[in-house]
């Protein structure tokens, strides 16, 4: 077709234009078709470099969690065993180590004393009648077979003998009990331990059997662990337990006695751990804190895997298995006790693959890597 005729027939003129233009796509279009077939023959990159293991075997201990409270193992109430007296002196305060015997507090004494020295005069003259009464009963058993006293006289000195002996016996009580009453001026501590408490004040009158003070019997607490009936045949009196304050401090304790009545309320029953005795005032244990704590019921082997193995997504635990393309998978798995730097695996995976360990918490599934094998784990 001629250019003459282009310009003398219109419709021929838009036929060639299109049929120009679509060549010229054509030519443009043909180049990015041939990018796009080399980019897909070029070799596809690592997403990231990872270490890898497989699952090993350990020995893992048994262990049952209880929470409870910490408390005395038994407290001492103090108090005052005689009445009516002013409180003279208080040597102790609350936290106090005491030892047993030791004087905690004093009462005024002046009105005991009296009674006491009366006392020892009364026996004194009691005594001295008494020997004139023994004196004239050895006479009268003298003359008994001369016949020079009637036999009602000599009846009359001997039972004088006896009255006289028996006033003496009643001096020496009356005295005693003074002197008890004098001892119980001073309030001493029945048993060492930590005083917990204290009612005492200077200056105070206070009645026979009023609170002076609590102590923490040798200073030795307890921790009263809260388990369900289910739980309970699995223990046993000298079953360890690893016990946790609030501060995170632990202490080791020893099953000492399980309750034999279960509370009808919450259906589980109070387990007693004798934890370690310590009388320092900032101990991390006091009576009256809440802790939690774990009872050791023995071992059993389990299939664990580094802890960074593990990634933690929307709640649920996975792990991502090396596949022989070089590619992972990601596996839900179940996890269970801790040791160390390794978790147990329960669910999900066995002791054949190969898992991810460092670089896991960066792979989605079917990312590609590059594995560098790490070390076998040790067995424990």
């Amino acid at each position: 077709m001629t250019i003459k005729h282009l310009l003398t027939n219109p419709a021929a003129a838009i036929v060639f234009g299109v049929l120009a233009a679509g060549g010229a796509v054509a030519l443009i279009a043909a180049p990015a078709s041939n990018a796009a077939t080399d980019k897909k023959a070029a070799p596809a990159r690592p997403a990231l470099t990872v270490t890898s293991a497989r699952p090993a075997p350990a020995s893992l201990p048994i262990e049952l969690a209880a929470n409870g409270n910490v408390a005395a193992w038994q407290e001492a109430v103090i108090g005052s065993e005689t009445g009516g007296y002013r409180l003279n002196e208080v040597r102790v305060n609350v936290g106090d180590v005491v030892k047993k015997g030791q004087v905690l507090a004093v009462f005024s004494g002046d009105s005991v004393n009296a009674d006491l020295a009366q006392a020892r005069a009364a026996l004194l003259e009691t005594r001295a009648n008494a020997a004139e009464a023994s004196a004239n009963a050895a006479r009268a058993r003298t003359l008994e077979s001369s016949g020079a006293l009637s036999a009602q006289q000599i009846s009359q000195y001997l039972t004088a003998e006896q009255t006289a002996n028996a006033r003496i016996a009643a001096s020496s009580a009356t005295l005693a009990a003074q002197q008890l009453r004098l001892k119980y001026t001073q309030v001493v501590a029945p048993d060492s331990g930590i005083i917990s408490a204290r009612n005492a004040t200077v200056g105070s009158v206070v009645g026979v059997g009023t609170e002076l003070f609590r102590m923490i019997r040798q200073g030795r607490l307890e921790w009263r662990a809260e388990v369900v009936a289910a739980d309970l045949a699995r223990l046993r009196p000298g079953t360890r337990a690893v016990v946790t304050a609030a501060s995170g401090e632990k202490l080791s304790g020893t099953v000492r006695m399980i309750a034999p009545t279960i509370d009808p309320q919450t259906r589980s029953a109070l387990v007693y751990v004798d934890l370690p005795t310590s009388n320092a005032a900032n101990a991390p244990f006091k009576a009256g804190m809440f802790a939690s704590g774990q009872f050791t019921l023995g071992t059993s082997t389990a299939l664990t895997v580094p802890q960074q193995a593990v990634v933690v997504r929307d709640g649920f635990s996975y792990v991502f298995r090396l596949n022989n393309d070089g590619r992972v998978s990601q596996l839900k798995v179940s996890t269970g006790r801790r040791l160390a730097e390794r978790i147990e695996v329960t669910a999900g995976v066995t002791g054949s693959d190969l898992l991810v360990i460092d670089g896991a918490g960066f792979l989605n599934d079917g990312d590609l890597v590059r594995n560098v094998a790490a070390p076998a784990a040790a067995k424990k």
